[in-house]
Formats: structure tokens, C-alpha cells, sequence
């Protein structure tokens, strides 16, 4: 059998034209580097090496071998490099999945900052419920997904990226008076506007307010938009993310709330799975999201 460490061994000998010198390249001995030439030889059935008492040479049959064994021999130095990629480097496509509740206002800092930092690196967004974004971790069809921990998943591996406060926000000329800060018990859960089933945040909402059991208003928005634009509207009131406020304080008429201490909040981390082997270039992803993490709101700190 033809060796990778044969044909190394031959260009080293057709690079110096001596045994000795190609043996000191290789670090092996003269031996049995002359050894390996003469088992390529009979492997391949040709004699590559005339050896004279002054000169080494290849013969032609040698030189058209070597031409084969160079190209292979870089085809094989760059399959090594491309698999050593990843040690704190991102580069080629990474498929990453995104929350609804975290996409809007984290990826018009993140995926320009990911871009500059790491310009060989293609990114591929997707947003979609925790659920659905796991499953697709789960099955390859992403890299990694940014979500609400824990996430307690065979086969999964997470990062705390950042801690995400809770407001409430309410109409900004409602008729409601609140109080700030907030209490859980002065929040009227009858008036608690949420999001549909599946939603990480509406679960939240509910132990953030203790309504597991109470009646809640019926109707379940697909996104933090739609809330807020009805809590703008004097239709009820809702559970705000600390990282939504720039945003949606700008576009919509609310007055955000926050609660006492402990005040409540969720960890948004990083998931991919531990089989990848890519864990160098998923923290380094890790690091690129906390560089641009939203920082706490100053009117409501």
C-alpha cells in the first residue's frame, strides 16, 4: 500500500536530490528513508530513484510520479487546515437559530459586528420557537441556536451569554395606576396580554406573575409587536424583555415598569451540540454575542 509518509519521504528526496540531506528534512535515518523509497518503488511497480556515487536523480518515470505525488500532498495539506478551522476562528457558514423574543433586537448588532470580526464567516439566520429550533439543533439542521436556559437537552451543550430583566409595560395614558416599582400582586392578570403557545416568554410571564390558574385575556400574539401595540391601545398590559425597550419605547406609546427586587429576568445562552466537535468556534460565537449584549436601560435601571 502507497503511504502518505512515502510520498512525504519522495519529495523530501526529489527536493534535495540527496538521501542524506532528504533523511536530516524528514527526521528519520538514511536507512530507512531508503527503505520506504524501495518499497514505493515496488509497490508502484517503476523504478523512481537512479543513484549514482555522486548524484541522485529521478528517472523519468520518477518525475512524472512526483507531479501526482505533489498535488496529492497539497490536496492533503489543505484538508488539514481546513479541518484545524475552528480554533477560535469562525469561518465558512454557521446556521444559527434565534428566538423571537431575543431576534429583533439582538441581530442588527450582532450580525454586522460577527461579519467584521470574522469576515469569512456566511451567516445563515433562522427565528423560530424554542421547540422547533432545538429539534433542528438536534437534527443538524442548524449549528447552534440562541434561547432562554436552561435547556436541558441530552446531547446539548450551553453558555450563558447575558441576564435579560423583565419590565412591565402598560399604556402610556392608560386608565390603569401602577405603582412602581411593581409588585407580582399588583400586576391585574385579567388584563395580562401574552404570547401564543410555544413561547418561552409566555411561560415566563405567567411565573413572573403568578397566573398559572387565573383567567387570562384571550388572545395569544405570534410577536412582541403585536403586544405591545395593543398594550399601546389600553387592551391590557405585558411583560416586556429589558433588551425590547429601546426599540419598542420608540415606536409605541407604553410606559414600562419595572418590578421590586430580586427583580426578575431570564439568561439568554448560546446551545450547540457536544457531538460537533466545533466547541472553540462556538465560543468564540459566544464571545461576539456577549461583545454587543444589550446594556441595562438607563431610564429604567
Amino acid at each position: 500500500m502507497l503511504t502518505l509518509r512515502q510520498m512525504r519521504y519522495f519529495d523530501a528526496l526529489a527536493t534535495t536530490r540527496h538521501f542524506g540531506r532528504a533523511a536530516e528534512m524528514v527526521h528519520i535515518s538514511q536507512p530507512a528513508l531508503s527503505t520506504q523509497i524501495m518499497e514505493m518503488e515496488e509497490y508502484l511497480g517503476a523504478k523512481l530513484v537512479e543513484r549514482t556515487r555522486q548524484n541522485t536523480f529521478l528517472t523519468p518515470k520518477g518525475e512524472e510520479v512526483l507531479h501526482y505525488v505533489r498535488a496529492i500532498l497539497h490536496q492533503v495539506d489543505l484538508l488539514e487546515q481546513t479541518a484545524r478551522k475552528g480554533g477560535g476562528t469562525l469561518e465558512g457558514l454557521i446556521r444559527i437559530g434565534i428566538i423571537p423574543t431575543v431576534a429583533p433586537y439582538l441581530v442588527p448588532q450582532f450580525v454586522p459586528h460577527l461579519r467584521r470580526t470574522y469576515p469569512g464567516v456566511e451567516v445563515e439566520l433562522r427565528e423560530a420557537v424554542t421547540d422547533r429550533l432545538m429539534a433542528d439543533l438536534l437534527t443538524g439542521k442548524l449549528d447552534a441556536v440562541i434561547a432562554a436556559l436552561p435547556l436541558d437537552i441530552e446531547g446539548i451543550q450551553t453558555r450563558p451569554l447575558f441576564a435579560d430583566r423583565f419590565f412591565m409595560a402598560v399604556a402610556d395614558n392608560g386608565e390603569a395606576v401602577l405603582m412602581s416599582p411593581l409588585t407580582e400582586h399588583e400586576v391585574n392578570v385579567d388584563r395580562l396580554l401574552l404570547l401564543e403557545e410555544g413561547h418561552c416568554l409566555r411561560d415566563q410571564a405567567l411565573a413572573v406573575c403568578s397566573a398559572g390558574k387565573r383567567s387570562l385575556v384571550n388572545f395569544g400574539a405570534t410577536s412582541m409587536a403585536t403586544l405591545l401595540q395593543m398594550v399601546s391601545h389600553d387592551m391590557g398590559m405585558t411583560l416586556i424583555p429589558e433588551m425590547a425597550i429601546p426599540t419598542e419605547t420608540s415606536r409605541n406609546s407604553i410606559r414600562i415598569l419595572p418590578f421590586t427586587d430580586p427583580q426578575p429576568s431570564r439568561e439568554i445562552g448560546l446551545a450547540w451540540r457536544r457531538s460537533n466537535h466545533r466547541g472553540k468556534e462556538m465560543e468564540a460565537l459566544a464571545e461576539a454575542i456577549i461583545a454587543v449584549a444589550p446594556a441595562p436601560h438607563e431610564l429604567v435601571a
